[in-house]
C-alpha cells in the first residue's frame, strides 16, 4: 500500500455540497432567524415523524453489531489474515474514542443527569416520582447509561467497520459508495449514484460537525462567564470559533499520525486524570451504589425506552433528548466510519468492535457515573444547586458550577476549559480531513488529503456554528445547535439503513460468502495482534 494515487479534487462532490454550504452561511449572516427557522422545521419534521424509524433503526444495529462480535466473522482480519496493526491498542483506542466523543461526554455528564432530576425542561412530566426525588436519581443516571453508550457506539461501528471490511478485503475503493455494493450491487459504481452519496454524506457530517463546533462554543464561552465573569456574547464565540477552528486545521494539516493521534493522546490522558480526580474528592460510595442501581433500572426499562417514540417518555425527553443523540450520531456515522477505517487496518472484526464499540461505551457509563452521579449527591444533599444555575444559565451551564465546588477550582476549570478545546480539536480534526477526502477522487485510507481542502472545510463548517450558536439560543440556549444536528441526521438517515441493510447481508445471510483466508486462527491472534507499524 505504499505506490502514490493520483489524487484529484472531486468536483461532483465538492461543488455542489460547498455550495450548499455556501449558500447556509450567507443566509446565516443574512438572514439568520430564516437559518434557524428551516432548521428548526426540519428537526421536528424528522424526530417527530421519523422517531419510530429512528428507534427500529438504532435497536437494529445494536443487535447486528452483537451478532457480528460473537459470531465467526468476528475473526475476520481486517486486510487479510496477516495484516498487521498500524497503531498500537491504545493509541487506536484514544483516537476512537477522543475523535468521537468530541465535546459531549464533557458537556453533559453533569448536565444531563441534574436537567432530568430536576425535571428542567419538562422530561420526567409523564414519569411516575417526583423532580428531586431517589427515583428521579437513579432514572437520570440510568437515561445518560442508555443515550451514551451501546446503542450509539454500535452506529459508528457497524459505518466503520463496513467501509474498512470493503476496502481492505474486498478491495473496493476508500468511500462510503463502496459499502452499499451487497445490496445495490454495481449500481453504487454509477458516477451519478456515487456523487449523491457522497454528497449527501458530507452534507450531513458538515452539520453535524457545525452542531458539534456550537455545542463547544457555548460551553466554553459559560465556562469562562463563570470563572471569570466575561460575558457570553458573538464576539465572545467568535474568538472562540477562530481559535478552535486554528487548533483544528492546524492538526488536520499536519496529517493522522503526528496531527490527530497527538492530539488524541493528550485529550485521552485529561479524561483518565478528571476520572482519578473525582474518585478521589467524589462521593465514591455513592458513585458506586447509584451506577449500580441504575444499571438494573436501565436493563429493566432498557426495550421501553429503545421503543418508545414519546408516546411513553414525552416529547420533552425522547424527541429533545434521545432522539436528537440518535440523530446527530446517525449525523456522525459516516465520517467517523471513513476516520476508524483510516486507523483499524490489521485488526479483526472483534477487535474492531473491542476498540470502537465496547471500550468507549464501557468509558462513557464510567464517566456518567462519576460526573452525573457526584452532580446528583451533592444537589439532593443541598451542599450544590445545580438545578437553579441551569435554569438560570442555561442547559451547558451546569458543568462549571460542578467544577467550581472541586477542590482547586482555580485550576481545574481552566483545565476543563482546555480539555475541552483540544477535545473538539481532535473531533473536528478527523472529520475535516475525513471530508476533505470523500471530496478526493483515487484517495486511499492511508493518504493524506489535500490541505486546501481542509482548510476551506474547517473555516466553513465553523461559520455555520457561530451563526446558530450566536442566533438560535432558545430556551434551553443551545436549541438552533439541536436543530442542526437532527438536520444533519435526517439527511443521511437513509443512506444508514442501505449501510446497515449491507453489513447485514454480507455477516448475516450471506455468510458463506466470506473468505475463510480473511480469517484467523487464536495461534494467529496471538502472533499478529500487537505488532504496530507506528
Amino acid at each position: 500500500m505504499n505506490s502514490k494515487s493520483q489524487k484529484s479534487l472531486n468536483r461532483s462532490v465538492f461543488i455542489p455540497t460547498f455550495l450548499v454550504v455556501l449558500v447556509a452561511v450567507t443566509i446565516g449572516l443574512l438572514n439568520n432567524e430564516m437559518l434557524v427557522r428551516v432548521a428548526k422545521d426540519v428537526f421536528y419534521f424528522s424526530l417527530s415523524d421519523f422517531a419510530w424509524l429512528y428507534q427500529l433503526l438504532a435497536i437494529s444495529v445494536l443487535g447486528l453489531v452483537a451478532y457480528i462480535f460473537f459470531s465467526k466473522a468476528g475473526d475476520i482480519r481486517l486486510g487479510g489474515a496477516n495484516a498487521k496493526p498500524t497503531f498500537s491498542m491504545a493509541s487506536n483506542f484514544a483516537m476512537a474514542l477522543t475523535g468521537g466523543i468530541a465535546t459531549g461526554v464533557v458537556t453533559y455528564s453533569v448536565n444531563e443527569p441534574i436537567i432530568y432530576l430536576g425535571n428542567i425542561y419538562g422530561e420526567t412530566a409523564n414519569q411516575s416520582f417526583a423532580p428531586g426525588s431517589a427515583e428521579a436519581a437513579i432514572f437520570a443516571l440510568a437515561r445518560c447509561f442508555h443515550n451514551w453508550s451501546f446503542i450509539p457506539y454500535a452506529m459508528y461501528s457497524i459505518v466503520g467497520l463496513m467501509i474498512a471490511y470493503m476496502h481492505y478485503n474486498r478491495k473496493k475503493e476508500f468511500s462510503i459508495s463502496a459499502t452499499l455494493s451487497p445490496v445495490i450491487g454495481a449500481h453504487n459504481q454509477r458516477p451519478v449514484v456515487k456523487s449523491l452519496i457522497d454528497i449527501v454524506s458530507v452534507l450531513a457530517i458538515a452539520l453535524g460537525l457545525a452542531s458539534s463546533l456550537g455545542a463547544g462554543l457555548a460551553l466554553i464561552s459559560s465556562g469562562i462567564e463563570a470563572q471569570y465573569g466575561i460575558q457570553s456574547s458573538p464576539v465572545t464565540w467568535l474568538i472562540l470559533s477562530l481559535l478552535i477552528t486554528a487548533v483544528f486545521v492546524t492538526s488536520a494539516l499536519s496529517g493522522l499520525k503526528r496531527g490527530i493521534q497527538f492530539l488524541s493522546s493528550i485529550n485521552a490522558y485529561i479524561f483518565y486524570a478528571f476520572v482519578v480526580i473525582l474518585l478521589i474528592v467524589g462521593p465514591l460510595s455513592y458513585i458506586f451504589n447509584l451506577s449500580v442501581t441504575s444499571i438494573g433500572y436501565w436493563l429493566d426499562n432498557f426495550f421501553l425506552w429503545s421503543f418508545d417514540t414519546k408516546e411513553s417518555g414525552g416529547e420533552a425527553l425522547v424527541t429533545w433528548w434521545t432522539m436528537y443523540d440518535w440523530s446527530i450520531w446517525i449525523a456522525y456515522a459516516p465520517l467517523m466510519g471513513l476516520f476508524l477505517a483510516r486507523i483499524s487496518y490489521g485488526r479483526t472484526l472483534r477487535q474492531f468492535l473491542i476498540i470502537n464499540w465496547i471500550l468507549p461505551s464501557v468509558f462513557g457509563m464510567v464517566w456518567f457515573a462519576i460526573w452525573g452521579a457526584s452532580a446528583i449527591k451533592w444537589q439532593l444533599d443541598g451542599s450544590l444547586d445545580l438545578i437553579k444555575v441551569i435554569t438560570d444559565h442555561g442547559a451547558v451551564a451546569g458543568l462549571w458550577g460542578f467544577l467550581q465546588h472541586l477542590p482547586m477550582s482555580a485550576l481545574l476549570v481552566p483545565l476543563a476549559i482546555f480539555t475541552l478545546i483540544i477535545s473538539f480539536a481532535t473531533a473536528a480534526d478527523s472529520m475535516t480531513s475525513t471530508i476533505a477526502s470523500i471530496c478526493t477522487k483515487n484517495i486511499r485510507a492511508d493518504e493524506e488529503s489535500p490541505k486546501s481542502q481542509k482548510i476551506i472545510w474547517g473555516l466553513s463548517i465553523s461559520a455555520i456554528a457561530f451563526i446558530m450558536v450566536a442566533f438560535g439560543g432558545g430556551a434551553q440556549g443551545v436549541d438552533g445547535i439541536k436543530y442542526l444536528a437532527a438536520a444533519g441526521g435526517f439527511t443521511v438517515l437513509f443512506l444508514f439503513i442501505l449501510i446497515a441493510a449491507s453489513a447485514a447481508r454480507v455477516f448475516v445471510f450471506k455468510k458463506e460468502t466470506l473468505d475463510s483466508q480473511e480469517r484467523v486462527s487464536r495461534e494467529q491472534l496471538g502472533v499478529v495482534n500487537e505488532q504496530p507499524i507506528a
